[in-house]
């Protein structure tokens, strides 16, 4: 997957909470990733094996649809913490990490 900006800050808000499940919306709001960039690259990261997806129970929520959810694979976490890896060493990252010594 291509290294940008957005995947660099999808990619910090996944790893932030690595073990817990990622709501789109949250997601969107953590990230700085605005939803018609985010689901598009959510998808890729299904298809690359780095998530995986579900839906919440139906039977626990009253008064809305059930929400999608995502988690981080294994080969997700290690995949994603070479991106910020890499990013950290290219200057067109450095926003992202302040205070980060290159």
């Amino acid at each position: 997957m291509r290294r940008t900006y957005s995947l660099i800050q999808v990619a910090m808000a996944l790893l932030d909470e690595p073990n817990d499940r990622h709501w789109g919306y949250e997601l969107s709001k953590r990230s700085g990733v605005r939803s018609g960039v985010l689901y598009p690259m959510l998808t890729r990261m299904l298809d690359e094996g780095w998530l995986t997806d579900g839906w919440e129970d139906p039977a626990q929520i009253e008064g809305r649809p059930p929400r999608r959810y995502y988690e981080l694979t294994n080969d997700g976490r290690r995949a994603l913490g070479a991106q910020i890896r890499q990013a950290q060493l290219e200057p067109r990252f450095r926003s992202l990490f302040p205070g980060f010594a290159q």
